[in-house]
Order: structure tokens, then sequence, then C-alpha cells
């Protein structure tokens, strides 16, 4: 059972390094940077120019803690609230890099909430 859950990160930070090599944020267009646990979503907007997270949000935030039938509807509010929150900042366009995960499910639900709340990918 080891072997199989270590392959498994094996094959997702393969895929995430591989991603990596081409998803580049910029001043103009920061990185959208999704990371799905067991438990918890944590969304991040970065400048990779300078090193710096312009806007994060996580489930663990108090205005994500209520009762959601799901995990996907989670994803789906917390990406509205970070485009909200990018807005306040100017951030309309980003570059969305899915962290070597599969863009299905919560990540894709992350990714269409933050449509939905006005950022540009």
């Amino acid at each position: 059972m080891a072997d199989k859950n270590r392959h498994k990160k094996q094959v997702i930070e393969r895929r995430r390094f591989r991603i990596r090599k081409r998803v580049n944020g910029s001043p103009a267009r920061p990185r959208l940077v999704v990371h799905r646990s067991l438990r918890n979503i944590e969304a991040q907007i970065i400048d990779d120019s300078v090193g710096h997270s312009l806007v994060g949000l996580s489930t663990r935030a108090k205005e994500l803690r209520g009762e959601f039938s799901n995990r996907t509807e989670q994803g789906r509010v917390l990406g509205k609230l970070l485009a909200a929150r990018a807005a306040e900042k100017g951030i309309h366009q980003v570059v969305f890099d899915r962290a070597g995960s599969l863009y299905h499910g919560i990540i894709k639900a992350v990714a269409e909430g933050a449509r939905e709340g006005g950022l540009n990918f």
C-alpha cells in the first residue's frame, strides 16, 4: 500500500513540475495556483517576478466555514471570493496553475467560480 501511495505522489509531482516549466506569472498576468489536500482547498494569486503572493484564500477562512453540501460547491464559492479579492487589488487577468492535479472536480469548480467572479484566463 505504501508503494502505491508513494507512486501516486511521484506522478503528481512529475506532472506539477512539467506544468510549472510552462506556466509563469508576471505583474500583468499573475499565476492563480490551486492546491487541494484531503481536507482543505487553497488558492493563491502569485507574481512570480518578485515571488510574492498577492491574494490568498483557503477553506479554513471564516467566510468558507459554513455548511456546504459538498466540497465542489465549497470550491466554487472559494473561486468567487478569490476573484472578488483580486478585483479589489486591480487583478483581472491571471494564468491558471492546477499544481499537478487534474482539471476535474474541485479544481474545475474553483476555476469556474473564479471565472464567474470576473477573472479572465
